[in-house]
C-alpha cells in the first residue's frame, strides 16, 4: 500500500517494505488476536497501525499513528473493537503519504453494507484508475491507492460483493495482498503473480491470515498454507472456506527481497526458512567473493544471518564488530541528510576492542543510496580497522520498485549511477562485491535465474518488471512531451 504518488523521493537509504496485514474470523476476541499478530509484523511498518472489527451488526475502527503498542496495548482500546472478525494493518509511508487519513484498514459504507480493506502492495495503475473515477464523480478521502479498490467495488454492476471485488481486481495491475471484511465474512486474496506474501493459519476454530508466518507463532496458531497467487479465499461466520481462482494460472513471481531483507528471519516464505535462505546467501557470497580477513562483521540486524553463512563458508571468525542500539528511531524517518547521517552513529556503534587493527569483512543486505554504507565504513576506520571489505547479500539495486516497496527514484540509486569500482570509491571500502543474481537464485531457490521465466520478482536488480507500469509509462510520456522543444511555424 503506497501513496497515490509513488514517484516521490522518501529520503531513505534502505529498502523498506510498505506494510503488513493480519485478519481473523471466528475468534471470540478477534481484535486482541489481530493486535498480537500486528506486533509480530511491526517490522513491516512502523509509522501507523489500525484495526477494524465486526460484531455481526456493526463495524468498528481504531487507527493511529505510531507503533502497535502505542495504539492497542490496553484493554480499553481493544474493548472499542468488539466482534469475532477483525482485520489489522501496519504501515510505513513515503513522503506526502503520512497522516491519519491514509492509515488502514480503510472503511466505507457501500450499498451492500460495510466494507473494510487492508492492503499490502501497490497498484501500478492506481493514478490512472483514480483519474478515471474522479472524472466520473468519485470523491476520494485519502491519497492511498487502496481507496481505488473501494470505489471500483462500489461502482461495479455485479450483484454480489465477491463478484464486485473480482471485477475490481481485474482492473488493477501490480501487487497486492488484501484482507477484506464484509457483513458476510472475511475475504483474503493475493495478486495473480503472488508478488506480495499472504499466509493462512488456524487458531482453534478460527481462521487467520497474515503477511508472515511469524505472526502465527506469536498468537499460537497453526500454519496451514500460503494463499496461492491469484487465489481468493472466502471464510464465512460458520467457518466455511471457499477457494476461488478467477484470474487463471500464471507462473508465480514472489518478491525475492522477502528472502533478502523484508521478512523476519523466523518466518517461512515460499516454503523455505528465511533464516536458512539468508545464511545460504552469505555462503554463496563467500564462494563468489572471498577475501583475506580477520573478522566477518554484520551490519545489524539485517546482515547477521548472511554474515554467519559467510563466516562458516569462509572459515573467517564471525564477531559482532558493530553494536546496534534498539532504542533509536529508524534513520530513514529523519527529514534531512545531516539528521539522517547523525542517526547512523546513534543507531550503530563500532566495537573498537574487536575491530582495532583488524581486516574486516562487513556484510549488509543491500546498498541503496550508499550514504549509510559510507558512514559505516568510516565508523569502522575511525575505530581502527586496518582494512574494510564490503560484501552485499543481494545484487546491485539499480531499479525502483513499483510493487509496494519504498525505493528512491532511480536517479538516486547508487547502482543506477555507478559501476562497482566507483561505488567502492564512493563508500571508501578497500573492496566491494555483491552476490550475483544467479548466486542469489541458487541460495533461495536451488536454481539459477531463467531469464525467460524467472522464479521471483527481481525487478529491483534486473529491471525485469513482471507487470505493466501504466502510471510510470504515462508520467514518462508526459515528461517527454513537456521537454520536447516546440517550434512555431511563421
Amino acid at each position: 500500500m503506497m501513496p497515490i504518488h509513488p514517484f516521490e523521493d522518501s529520503n531513505g537509504d534502505t529498502l523498506h517494505e510498505e506494510c503488513g496485514v493480519f485478519g481473523a474470523i471466528g475468534a471470540p476476541d478477534a481484535s486482541t488476536v489481530t493486535a498480537l499478530g500486528l506486533h509480530a509484523l511491526q517490522h513491516r511498518g512502523q509509522e501507523a497501525a489500525g484495526i477494524c472489527s465486526f460484531d455481526g451488526a456493526e463495524f468498528y475502527s481504531r487507527r493511529g499513528l505510531g507503533h502497535v503498542a502505542e495504539n492497542f496495548s490496553t484493554q480499553e482500546a481493544l474493548a472499542e473493537l468488539p466482534g469475532t472478525m477483525a482485520a489489522g494493518h501496519v504501515r510505513y509511508s513515503t513522503t506526502g503519504g503520512s497522516g491519519l487519513r491514509n492509515v488502514q484498514p480503510l472503511y466505507a459504507e457501500l450499498a451492500a453494507g460495510g466494507f473494510a480493506v487492508a492492503h499490502n502492495g501497490n497498484f501500478s495503475n492506481a493514478q490512472t484508475l483514480r483519474d478515471e473515477l474522479v472524472a466520473k464523480g468519485a470523491i476520494f478521502h485519502s491519497t492511498s491507492d487502496t481507496e481505488v479498490i473501494i470505489h471500483l467495488v462500489a461502482t461495479s454492476r455485479y450483484p454480489t460483493t465477491i463478484d464486485r471485488l473480482i471485477d475490481a481486481l481485474r482492473l488493477v495491475e501490480g501487487a497486492y495482498a488484501l484482507i477484506v471484511l464484509t457483513p458476510e465474512g472475511l475475504i483474503a486474496c493475493r495478486d495473480p503473480l503472488g508478488i506480495r506474501p499472504l499466509q493462512m493459519g488456524k487458531l482453534g476454530d478460527s481462521t487467520v491470515f497474515a503477511s508472515e508466518t511469524v505472526a502465527f507463532d506469536v498468537i499460537g496458531a497453526e500454519f496451514v498454507r500460503q494463499v496461492q497467487p491469484g487465489e481468493i479465499v472466502r471464510v464465512d461466520f460458520d467457518g466455511n472456506i471457499d477457494s476461488l481462482h478467477p484470474f487463471g494460472n500464471r507462473k508465480a513471481r514472489p518478491c525475492i527481497f522477502e528472502h533478502v531483507y523484508f521478512s523476519r528471519p523466523d518466518s517461512i516464505f515460499d516454503g523455505r526458512s528465511v533464516y536458512a535462505a539468508r545464511k545460504a546467501i552469505g555462503e554463496q557470497l563467500a564462494i563468489e567473493s572471498p577475501v583475506d580477513a580477520d573478522l566477518v562483521v554484520p551490519v545489524p540486524d539485517s546482515g547477521v544471518p548472511a554474515a554467519i553463512g559467510y563466516a562458516q563458508q569462509s572459515g573467517v571468525p564471525f564477531e559482532l564488530g558493530i553494536i546496534r542500539s534498539h532504542y533509536v528511531g529508524r534513520t530513514f524517518i529523519q527529514p534531512s541528510d545531516s539528521a539522517r547521517h547523525s542517526g547512523v552513529k546513534r543507531k550503530h556503534n563500532a566495537n573498537r576492542h574487536l575491530v582495532e587493527g583488524k581486516r574486516i569483512v562487513l556484510i549488509d543486505d543491500s546498498i541503496v543510496r550508499g550514504t549509510t554504507s559510507l558512514k559505516i565504513v568510516e565508523m569502522m576506520r575511525e575505530a581502527g580497522a586496518k582494512e574494510v571489505h564490503f560484501r552485499v547479500a543481494s545484487p546491485p539495486t539499480a531499479h525502483s520498485c513499483f510493487y509496494g516497496v519504498d525505493t528512491p527514484e532511480r536517479s538516486k540509486l547508487l547502482a543506477a549511477r555507478m559501476e562497482i569500482e566507483p561505488m567502492r570509491e564512493f563508500i571508501k571500502a578497500d573492496s566491494l562485491a555483491f552476490v550475483s543474481i544467479d548466486g542469489l537464485y541458487r541460495a533461495v531457490g536451488g536454481a539459477t535465474r531463467d531469464g525467460k521465466c524467472p522464479q521471483f520478482c527481481d525487478a529491483c536488480f534486473t529491471g525485469d518488471y513482471p507487470t505493466s507500469l501504466t502510471d510510470l509509462e504515462k508520467r514518462t510520456s508526459q515528461e517527454a512531451q513537456l521537454s520536447f522543444p516546440v517550434h512555431k511555424v511563421a
